[in-house]
């Protein structure tokens, strides 16, 4: 079976169901793992090569809307007749309901199901470890920062947050990213600041953008030494990576509940 990926969520998706050596080609941001490097590269995922892609003649592309502007590419999937599915997962449940989608049109279904039951095991027992924590810290996740742009309550990385032991802000608003800005998170007064600016390399992520924020010097989050810059790939693509990042956030945060448990892919 040959299998495109036009994005990297999906790319690293298909590392956890077994099926790379099916990968024929992948956008130019599938970064991981590091065994599909040598893969033909079709551009960015908003701006994908058609005419290459389908030189490749795949049996399946997987596309996903959680890359907002990628209706572009579907259309033209749709146009030139080449089998695809369209991916959109918002929450941890519809990632494990992506794993056996992709694993029954790519006839895997056995070895979905395990990969499934294996990430709603370690989800259940985060909860489980979660379930025991006094004291749940604030935190605000930075996706973007000018405007600034955080994840809301319709979003993984609020389930991350409180998984980990956290509570996400901006939980309450009903959106999966909220556009604020710096007064509105100077008057929350969050205990930690999560940087993760998407597309970013965690090296070009600058904490000092912060620091120059009027006010933000006296938020305790700053004043506490707890500003932490987070590795875009494990908090803000919709994979089964995000467990990764979940079970990082709780060593950070409640190093006592969350130290002696592992994520194995």
């Amino acid at each position: 079976m040959r299998i495109i990926s036009i994005c990297p969520s999906n790319t690293e998706l298909l590392a956890y169901l077994g099926l790379l050596d099916h990968l024929v080609a992948i956008d130019d941001f599938s970064d991981w793992p590091e065994s599909i490097q040598h893969l033909p590269r079709l551009g960015p995922d908003l701006s994908i090569n058609m005419d290459q892609l389908e030189s490749f003649q795949p049996d399946l592309v997987l596309a996903s809307l959680s890359v907002p502007g990628m209706e572009k590419n579907i259309a033209e999937l749709e146009k030139r007749q080449i089998p695809h599915i369209v991916l959109n997962p918002q929450s941890l449940t519809d990632i494990a309901e992506d794993l056996i989608t992709v694993g029954n049109a790519c006839g895997v279904q056995a070895q979905a199901l395990q990969v499934q039951q294996s990430f709603l095991a370690i989800i259940a027992e985060m909860k489980n470890r979660a379930s025991t924590v006094e004291t749940f810290p604030s935190l605000y996740w930075e996706w973007w920062p000018k405007p600034v742009f955080t994840p809301g309550g319709i979003n993984w990385l609020t389930e991350i947050s409180e998984l980990a032991g956290g509570r996400n802000e901006f939980r309450e608003v009903k959106l999966a990213s909220v556009q604020t800005d710096w007064e509105d998170v100077l008057r929350r007064n969050p205990d930690y600041i999560l940087l993760a600016w998407v597309g970013v390399q965690i090296e070009k992520v600058k904490t000092e953008v912060v620091l120059k924020r009027p006010g933000w010097q006296d938020l305790k989050a700053v004043k506490n030494g707890r500003i932490a810059i987070m590795e875009e790939e494990l908090y803000c693509r919709p994979s089964p990576r995000l467990l990764e990042g979940a079970l990082k956030l709780g060593k950070m945060l409640h190093p006592e509940i969350y130290t002696d448990l592992s994520f194995e892919r």
